[in-house]
C-alpha cells in the first residue's frame, strides 16, 4: 500500500519579495544582538563587574533576545502569521531604542534604528506579506 494520498499536492507557497526582505533584516538584527551579546560574554569575563549578577542577567537576556528574533524571522519565513505581530513587537522596542539613542547624543543610531524598525514593520504588513501569512483575500479569492 502507498502511503501518499489520492488528492493533489498543494502548490509551495512562495514568498513574496516584501516578506522575503523581512526576514533577512530580522536575521540580521539576530546577527547583531548575538555579536552583541558574544561581547557582553567577552566584558563579563575579562573585567571585574561590581555587581555580576546584573552583568550575567543583561548577557543572557541578550542571548535570549538574539534567539528570540531569530526564531520570529524563521517563522516568518515558514508563513507562520502568529509570528507577525511579534515581529512587530521587536520592530517597536527598536523604535524606543532609537529614541533613546537620539536623546542620550547618538542621533546617527538612534535615527538608523527608527527607520529599520519602521522599514521592517512596513514589510511585515505589506499586503503581499499579509496574504503569504494567511491574512485578508488570497490572491485567487481576490480576482
Amino acid at each position: 500500500m502507498s502511503t501518499e494520498s489520492a488528492s493533489p499536492a498543494a502548490p509551495p507557497v512562495v514568498s513574496p519579495l516584501t516578506l522575503k526582505a523581512a526576514v533577512l533584516l530580522l536575521k540580521a538584527q539576530a546577527v547583531v544582538v548575538g555579536a552583541i551579546a558574544i561581547f557582553l560574554v567577552f566584558k563579563d569575563i575579562t573585567s571585574t563587574p561590581t555587581d555580576l549578577g546584573v552583568a550575567l542577567s543583561l548577557t543572557v537576556f541578550t542571548v535570549l533576545a538574539s534567539a528570540a528574533i531569530y526564531a520570529v524571522a524563521r517563522a516568518l519565513g515558514n508563513h507562520r502569521g502568529g509570528a507577525r505581530a511579534p515581529g512587530i513587537v521587536v520592530q517597536l522596542m527598536l523604535l524606543a531604542i532609537g529614541y533613546y539613542m537620539i536623546e542620550g547624543g547618538l542621533a546617527w543610531l538612534g535615527i538608523t534604528l527608527i527607520v529599520l524598525g519602521i522599514a521592517v514593520i512596513g514589510l511585515i504588513l505589506a499586503p503581499p506579506s499579509t496574504r503569504a501569512l494567511g491574512y485578508g483575500p488570497q490572491e485567487d479569492d481576490a480576482a
